[in-house]
């Protein structure tokens, strides 16, 4: 069980309780029940593994010990001696911050109060010595049914998190908050994203995110994949420009299966591999309009080509144009070729897709699949409709980041439980203990002894 301080210290580190306090209305008599012992309240209910109801965040502080009671506000001396908190009073309360964080007029998405209040919360989970471990975002979002229909939509990784209704676009809500992160002086690394998010228009997702500091990791849908054009005269292809002359199958590989046997792979590789030979070569980062130039790949000497007679000089082990255009156009004849934003914009990303590295990098992404199947677990908290039954999406919301912010509680407790263990086998003289591979493959299974 995480400890009440655990919660206490998050809270004060965000700020968000005398924020929140200070939006409140102001009465004759002082209220009771503080927000930032409502906020710890909402905090014990769901690690506690209770459904997000209010009638559990009052059961949650009156049962803590007398001391913590009276230290929270929970038990009060009045005229007529001790008063401890009643369901009214908790229901009150959060109805004051739900309409403080609110819209006077619902639009589907979070006030910018609420929003702020809860990246607060969400950066005040992570300790200081994390903060800077990795600066590396996978991204993606998820359905959660509220109790009112129709359902919102959510999105959230373990450091932001959003809600929307299910008429806008998760992606179109969710990038103002990363591109946020930066002003709140946590620079943007690699975002990592599926094909959902880089199959948006640039303008909603690859531009604004770039223009934030962004190194882009995505998915892309097969719509986006392969050939799509030229410019000069080299291929668009996967985010990237080739040479016109680069063997056709090469630009029209897909994405390594699951089930690929690490044969497969290898090939996969070798081709990828391949395909980057051809590929125009960056020499300058974008310029302030989003400009930057290239060259041919035979003048950087990656290949040989008979149009460059320098690169002729080069090894044979080199890939080489045997037939080379017969009226080549300004990507073979220029020593450097002017790459406008809007080539690739959408596509254009930190590894060329599908290269092993990409793979790699990619495979981060399952870091943001983990934490729905934490928060959703039904052995811990069951967030299927009738969760939260308060209408609205400040409530909501508010439920969910406490839930979040319970999650990398628990994250930060296992990680620091296994390191110790480590610690421990390592002064035994024993490796770190792994985990065993759990997903096999057709192949495997066919291959495996009877």
């Amino acid at each position: 069980m995480i400890p009440l301080a655990a919660f206490e210290e998050i809270i004060d580190a965000s700020g968000a309780g005398p924020r929140i306090e200070a939006m409140l209305p102001a009465g004759v008599r002082p209220r009771q029940l503080s927000v930032r012992t409502l906020l710890a309240g909402m905090c014990l209910t769901q690690a506690d593994g209770r459904p997000a109801h209010l009638t559990r965040v009052h059961q949650a502080l009156t049962a803590l010990g007398e001391d913590d009671q009276r230290r929270l506000g929970v038990i009060a001396d009045w005229k007529h001696g001790p008063h401890r908190l009643t369901y009214r009073q908790t229901e009150y309360t959060f109805g004051l911050v739900a309409d403080a964080l609110g819209k006077d007029e619902p639009d589907g998405l979070p006030s910018q109060a609420l929003q702020a209040a809860c990246d607060d919360l969400l950066e005040a989970s992570i300790p200081a010595g994390f903060h800077d471990a990795s600066a590396s975002l996978a991204v993606d979002w998820t359905d959660l049914e509220s109790f009112s229909r129709p359902p919102p939509r959510g999105t959230s990784v373990a450091r932001r998190a959003t809600l929307s209704s299910p008429r806008h676009d998760p992606v179109r809500a969710f990038a103002p908050v990363l591109t946020a992160m930066p002003a709140a002086g946590i620079p943007l690394g690699d975002v990592l994203s599926d094909s959902g998010y880089a199959h948006r228009d640039a303008d909603a997702w690859a531009v604004p995110l770039r223009a934030a500091g962004a190194r882009l990791v995505q998915d892309l849908h097969p719509h986006d994949r392969g050939p799509k054009g030229t410019h000069h005269g080299a291929i668009i292809a996967n985010g990237n420009l080739y040479c016109p002359c680069t063997p056709r199958t090469l630009p029209e590989l897909g994405p390594l299966a699951r089930t690929a046997t690490s044969q497969q792979a290898a090939d996969h590789d070798r081709q990828t591999a391949e395909l980057a030979r051809y590929k125009l070569g960056r020499l300058t980062a974008d310029d302030a309009d989003g400009y930057h130039r290239v060259a041919c790949p035979a003048a950087m000497g990656k290949i040989r080509c008979p149009l460059r007679p320098s690169s002729m000089t080069l090894d044979r082990g080199r890939p080489e144009i045997l037939t080379p255009p017969e009226h080549p156009q300004a990507c073979c004849t220029q020593q450097t070729l002017t790459v406008p934003p809007e080539v690739n914009a959408k596509t254009a990303q930190k590894h060329d897709y599908p290269s092993a590295a990409h793979r790699r990098s990619y495979a981060r992404r399952t870091g943001a699949e983990r934490g729905f199947a934490t928060a959703k677990d039904p052995a811990s908290n069951d967030i299927s409709r009738g969760w939260c039954r308060l209408m609205g999406l400040a409530p909501l919301m508010l439920f969910t980041v406490t839930l979040l912010v319970v999650r990398n509680q628990r994250i930060l407790a296992a990680w620091n439980a296994r390191q110790q263990e480590n610690q421990r086998r390592a002064a035994a003289g024993l490796p770190p203990k792994t985990r065993k591979r759990r997903r096999k493959t057709l192949a495997a299974l066919a291959s495996a002894p009877p």
